[in-house]
């Protein structure tokens, strides 16, 4: 396991909380865990990220029509899972489970196992409406924010008896017209029952999710995108231009360091921690993805796709080990980009004409989208040429 040694200390003269004895320490690495038959090893690569290709699909939850893949039998089966109607929303993977859960447009969640390519369960949620979904620490609990209108709550799930174990209320449409939209960021710590919920209403909130009301509250200057780190140590809020880094013990003290986007002043969509903590990433509305060292606040590349409407959202994700950043598009089509080389690295066109939810299965060579269709991406093993020499 590697570990970097930085300073730590602020220019606002508050102290990371990343900290040891005022040096930072993160552990990195971290490989790809592969579930093949026949133990191949692979590393992600650009070849590899080129061949990727959807595995297998199926239309009505009962029959699948396989696609042709010869490297089926080297990793998990996939599919392509198509919602009964609307659009996926949100998506989420559990962190030590198989476990995948989507929010879409047709007010339902749907539970999936990844391992086995196949819908658990369908739940609806046609009175309150769903639009953003989170897994808690348990693989058949979830948090979720309204869609209706005129119910501005976030909501614990239990999927398993389809039972409300709690409602959160402290969102409130103040200054927006998007009551549909209200919460437009949650982001659960990994390591702790809280979370963290932005709003058109200019507010972040602070939940611990033992309790109904929230535990601290941040006003915000425009639309918030909000992320805790892996360690739960920090919690990022962007708006504005600029990422605020906040010490999650003690933020009411205010960000302790605050780090620009190079003059990108549209509406902050997504921010996110790369699974080690070194790099996050905030994307736009105007359609760009800003990858930054989240210790340092140093700008390392900014990448540029069509931008997207006020009632989309720009997502992107790192790959496990923090090499690549695949994203969707505001034409619908989804891109890969190396952040060592900041060049692209792949690209896939889509009929789509709105960006696809896009997430990276947690330690896996696969990456999941969602819009009209769940869409499961593997490497087409019978085009890399490493592979089929060895075999």
């Amino acid at each position: 396991m590697l570990y970097r040694v930085l300073n730590s200390v602020s220019p606002s003269g508050f102290v990371d909380p990343r900290s040891v004895s005022g040096q930072l320490l993160y552990a990195g690495g971290g490989g790809v865990q592969a579930e093949r038959e026949d133990k191949v090893s692979l590393e992600l690569t650009e070849e590899i990220l080129q061949s990727m290709e959807v595995g297998m699909a199926f239309r009505d939850y009962v029959h699948f029509t396989p696609l042709s893949l010869s490297s089926r039998r080297l990793f998990l089966i996939m599919k392509i899972l198509q919602p009964m109607n609307g659009r996926i929303s949100s998506m989420d993977f559990h962190k030590t489970s198989s476990y995948l859960v989507t929010a879409s447009d047709d007010e339902s969640i749907r539970l999936y196992d990844v391992a086995s390519a196949t819908c658990l369960k369908t739940i609806n949620s046609k009175k309150y409406g769903v639009d953003l979904v989170c897994f808690t620490s348990h693989p058949t609990t979830v948090i979720y924010s309204s869609k209706n209108g005129w119910d501005e709550s976030l909501r614990l799930l239990s999927l398993h008896d389809n039972k409300y174990l709690r409602y959160f209320k402290g969102h409130h449409d103040r200054h927006s017209s998007h009551i549909h939209l209200l919460v437009v960021s949650l982001s659960l710590c990994s390591r702790k029952e809280c979370f963290i919920s932005g709003s058109l209403d200019r507010t972040v909130l602070l939940w611990d999710q033992r309790a109904d009301k929230c535990q601290g509250l941040l006003r915000v200057q425009g639309r918030p995108a909000t992320a805790y780190d892996d360690q739960g140590l920090v919690f990022a809020i962007a708006f504005g231009g600029y990422i605020r880094m906040f010490d999650s013990r003690n933020y009411e003290k205010g960000p302790f360091d605050i780090y620009p986007v190079g003059g990108d002043m549209s509406d902050a969509n997504v921010v996110k921690f790369s699974s080690d903590g070194r790099l996050m990433l905030l994307t736009t509305m105007d359609g760009h993805i800003h990858v930054l060292d989240s210790f340092r606040g140093t700008l390392l590349s900014t990448f540029n796709v069509k931008p997207v409407s006020s009632a989309s959202t720009l997502e992107a994700s790192f790959s496990p080990e923090g090499l690549y950043v695949i994203s969707g598009s505001g034409d619908g089509s989804v891109y890969a980009w190396s952040v060592r080389t900041g060049k692209e690295a792949a690209s896939w066109m889509s009929t789509e004409s709105e960006p696809p939810v896009i997430k990276w299965t947690p330690g896996s060579l696969m990456f999941v989208t969602g819009s009209s269709e769940l869409s499961f991406w593997v490497p087409d093993l019978s085009k890399l040429a490493a592979y089929v020499k060895r075999k």
